[in-house]
Parts: C-alpha cells; sequence; structure tokens
C-alpha cells in the first residue's frame, strides 16, 4: 500500500498538549457528536469484536447511539449480557443489541460466529476488529498458532473473509463498508517475521516481539484489505488507539515490564481513559472525511505521519515498514492459505 501524503488530522490542536486520561482530547461520543451521528445510523449494522470491555465497550456504546443495528462478541452470554445492559441504560437509541459468542484462540469458534452472525443479518457496514491480547507468555492457541498473531491477526482475518461477501453487497455510494483492525504503536518494535509465523517455537520467544509483529499484521491487514477491495466499495484502516491502562490488556504485565517503559520517561500526560482510547478507531468507522479513502493507519483522530526521529515508544507514527507491499503481500497469502481460503 502507498504510503499517505495528506495527513488529516482534525483533532490535532487537542491534543498538542495532553494533560493525561479525561483531558480535552476527545472521546468516543464526541466523534459521534461531531459527526452528527447520534440516532442518524439506523439503516447500519455494525459488528465489534472483543466489546464486553474497555475501548471496545466504549467503542460499541458510542456506535450504539448512533441508531445503528450493534452486534458485539464476547467470550459468552454471561460475559456479554451485563455489558448490554450497561450499554442500553445510557444510550439514546434503544435499538436491540446482539450478541456473538466468539472464541478467538479457536478458529472453529470464528467459523461458528460468521455462521452466527449471517444467520441473523444480511447487512454489514463496518467490522471492528478491536479483541487482542498484549505482552502474553509463550501460549498457543487451538490451532497451534503463537497466541498473539493467532488471536490479534488470523482469527480477525479468518473472521472479515468468511464476512466479507456481507461487508461488499452492504456497501452503498453513501457510505462504503469499512474494516477497522486495531494496531498499536506497538508495531513499531519489528515487522512480521515470516520465518516462523506458522511454527512458533518457546525457544527464544520474545512476548514483545511477537506482540509488535501482531500489530504490524493488523496493519498490514487493513492495507491488504484497501488494496484489494477499495475499488469495490469496502476500506481498511488500521489505529493505535494510544496508550491505555483503564483495560484488561495488560493483565501479563509484570513488574520488568514497567521498568523496560519507564526508561523511556514518565509519559503518563500522554496516557488516555478508555473513551478517548476508543475515539480513533470510531473515528475511522464513521468519519465522513474518509470516505472514499482507506489504507490508513491513524492516531489520535486523524491520519498518522511516519514516525518522528525523537518520539516516545508510545507516539502516534508509523514505522517505514507499515507500508510495506510486498510484506502485506506475503502476509495475505499466508493468512489465506492457513486460514483455508483462497487468495482472493
Amino acid at each position: 500500500m502507498v504510503a499517505p501524503t495528506n495527513f488529516y488530522q482534525p483533532y490535532a490542536a487537542e491534543h498538542q498538549d495532553p494533560k493525561g486520561e479525561g483531558d480535552a482530547r476527545p472521546t468516543a461520543m464526541k466523534i459521534i457528536e461531531d459527526q452528527d451521528l447520534i440516532g442518524k445510523w439506523t439503516d447500519k449494522v455494525v459488528l465489534v469484536t472483543g466489546a464486553n470491555a474497555g475501548i471496545g465497550l466504549e467503542t460499541a456504546r458510542a456506535l450504539h447511539a448512533t441508531g445503528a443495528k450493534l452486534f458485539i462478541t464476547a467470550r459468552s452470554r454471561s460475559k456479554g449480557e451485563p455489558v448490554v445492559k450497561d450499554i442500553l441504560a445510557s444510550s439514546p437509541s434503544q435499538t436491540p443489541i446482539e450478541i456473538i459468542e466468539l472464541e478467538l484462540d479457536n478458529l472453529a469458534s470464528v467459523r461458528a460466529a460468521a455462521g452466527a452472525f449471517l444467520g441473523r443479518s444480511e447487512q454489514l457496514n463496518v467490522l471492528i476488529a478491536n479483541a487482542g491480547v498484549m505482552a502474553a507468555p509463550f501460549t498457543k492457541t487451538q490451532d497451534g498458532f503463537e497466541s498473539q498473531m493467532g488471536i490479534n491477526y488470523f482469527a480477525h482475518f479468518l473472521l472479515f473473509q468468511l464476512l466479507k461477501p456481507v461487508l461488499l453487497s452492504s456497501s452503498t455510494h453513501e457510505f462504503a463498508s469499512r474494516v477497522v483492525t486495531v494496531s498499536s504503536s506497538g508495531h513499531k518494535i519489528c515487522p512480521v517475521n515470516f520465518n516462523n509465523i506458522q511454527s512458533p517455537a518457546a525457544d527464544g520467544y520474545n512476548k514483545w516481539g511477537a506482540y509488535g509483529e501482531s500489530k504490524t499484521a493488523a496493519i498490514w491487514m487493513a492495507n491488504g484489505i484497501d488494496r484489494r477491495y477499495g475499488g469495490q466499495g469496502l476500506h481498511g484502516f488500521s489505529v493505535h488507539p494510544g496508550t491505555i491502562f483503564q483495560t484488561t490488556l495488560g493483565r501479563y504485565l509484570e513488574p520488568a515490564d514497567f521498568e523496560f517503559l519507564a526508561q523511556y520517561g514518565n509519559q503518563s500526560n500522554t496516557n488516555k481513559n478508555t473513551a478517548q482510547g476508543a475515539a480513533t478507531q470510531v473515528w475511522c468507522a464513521t468519519a465522513k472525511e474518509l470516505e472514499g479513502r482507506g489504507g490508513l493507519y491513524s492516531s489520535d483522530c486523524g491520519v498518522a505521519k511516519p514516525v518522528a526521529d525523537n518520539e516516545p515508544p508510545s507516539g502516534g507514527g508509523y514505522a517505514p515498514y507499515a507500508y510495506d507491499e510486498a510484506s502485506e503481500n506475503q502476509l495475505w497469502e499466508i493468512g489465506c492459505d492457513t486460514v483455508g481460503v483462497p487468495r482472493a
């Protein structure tokens, strides 16, 4: 994918001098309000993975306020039902919310979830691949993938492939369908190592390296979607949500990890709360200014620029390999072969 040259950043001023969680930087709901979408998306269908907590919950909350038909995934109905009650209790919309059970460490569950969705809806305008894990100790998914690559990339790639026909058929001249993958500034740790992506080993495993690879894969997935299907009205976007500690994503972090991060200095002023952390993916999912565009890595509710020379690890710039088309293609082909779908 060709790197962007138009770095549209409508909220640059709000991000100029951050003061920490809950400051003037926009929340997901602020994005919906600014787009004038409260109650205006009654003709849309949206699916958000991992919406039972953290930025996934706030993403779902904001998108439900549009009046869209909302589907959320959770590992079980018992985990999803409190979320539905929470959202409906505060939402201006009372459109029913549907729960899809999904275990991302099991491709059979992904196939079942896609089937469950298609059994309930013939339309899908926005897919947000939000769920994920970070810095996990070495484990394998039920299909034998290293857990971070398996959950963050392979499972979502298969879900997209299974829902691709309905995403394409739901696209209109007024609103082209969108897929938003949640990446991270952590993609700057490293690109994907194709030598062991399908046969991971515990020996030499680096949890941060594995995380970085999976988040680079999320960017390449979105770029690949846009390159292949943008002309058919289906666009891909990837996002860096920001640094958010009010989630369970950091459940695997140990004291040594915080010591590692401390060497880069105190960056608490740039931390976001979950509502702010959800803002960029909601912006990519809804912004009228992005209509007809895609293949964009975004941060701070705008199109990201290349990484600056003195940028901290948590900064919103992208690594030089983020738009490496040859690597995007290689990952796409591996993804198709691995999850068992045609290379289309």
